[in-house]
């Protein structure tokens, strides 16, 4: 006959039995953490980056030794005959031609205008910028060039977009200048002058 003595103590031993395999299963995930290992390798990778510059140079005959021209050291531009007796009416002609130079990278170059001085005469002028294929900037060139500043445009207004310029010198954007001194000019313009600097403003892309 089983008592219920033999139930409590046979309960007791189950109980122990249970926590024993408990604490082994314990002891054994623990020691098998341990001992797990994995083997690994890596790759690396690196680069250097260095900037680059951007530089442009212009030349007022599109040939030969083309150079920068800062402010203070603006160049000089050749236009035609009769820039210094303009009448009413009269225009003139001067080329201007800009690239990269041989070690910049690309860009854009727009014609933008620059200070205005003289005697008062600037106000009695306009003029007008064309692209050229070549480097002959005259009234032939221009009529047949692209227009970059609109004819009749004041001294003082730049153009309204720009040219793109290939890295070292890929490319050679030829500007021909066109300076009017207009028809209705007043008998007080005469005897005057006017001193006009433009700006052809580059830019990196």
């Amino acid at each position: 006959m089983v008592t219920r003595r033999d139930m409590r103590d046979a309960k007791r031993l189950r109980s122990r039995r249970i926590r024993a395999i408990l604490a082994g299963g314990l002891v054994l995930g623990v020691g098998g953490a341990a001992t797990l290992a994995a083997w690994n390798d890596s790759e690396y990778g690196a680069a250097t980056f260095t900037s680059g510059s951007f530089d442009i140079v212009g030349s007022t005959t599109g040939t030969g030794t083309f150079t920068n021209h800062p402010v203070g050291s603006q160049a000089a531009l050749s236009f035609t005959a009769p820039f210094s007796g303009m009448a009413p009416g009269n225009t003139v002609y001067a080329l201007f031609s800009v690239k990269t130079s041989a070690s910049s990278v690309k860009g854009n170059v727009q014609v933008t205008a620059g200070t205005t001085g003289g005697t008062g005469l600037a106000p009695s002028m306009t003029y007008g910028v064309k692209t050229i294929a070549g480097t002959t900037c005259d009234s032939g060139a221009y009529a047949g060039g692209t227009v970059v500043v609109a004819d009749g445009t004041a001294l003082t207004a730049g153009a309204a977009s720009a040219q793109a310029l290939l890295a070292a010198g890929g490319n050679q954007i030829n500007y021909c200048f066109a300076v009017t001194l207009k028809s209705d000019a007043p008998n007080t313009a005469q005897g005057l002058t006017a001193i006009q600097t433009w700006i052809l403003l580059g830019t990196s892309t």
